[in-house]
């Protein structure tokens, strides 16, 4: 569908559908190979405010309170939202072959 043919039917994002269609579940697949950069945490400068989970967009952050943010690796496509997102600049954006 074109740009100008999504503009007719949504007209606004209330018209959207609540959330993509899809047959498989994200957790399903396990695209953290597609990635060329790996977040990595620095637990000196963290301070556990969890704003790197609220914004990644593969789920691949695990939070608990009072403890530092996970990144689960499987998952992770490397986009390096939650290293943009993070307020202490505590998530360094790393080559995934210079972490192995």
């Amino acid at each position: 569908m074109s740009r100008e043919e999504l503009k007719k039917e949504f007209k606004t994002f209330e018209d959207l559908p609540l959330t993509p269609i899809t047959s498989v579940p994200s957790s399903a697949n396990q695209t953290g190979g597609w990635k060329t950069f790996r977040p990595v945490l620095d637990k000196e400068k963290c301070i556990k405010c969890h704003i790197c989970w609220k914004f990644c967009p593969d789920v691949s952050i695990k939070a608990k309170e009072d403890e530092f943010p996970e990144f689960d690796y499987d998952h992770c496509k490397g986009c390096g939202i939650c290293a943009y997102e993070c307020p202490k600049d505590a998530i360094e954006m790393i080559l995934e072959e210079e972490s192995q």
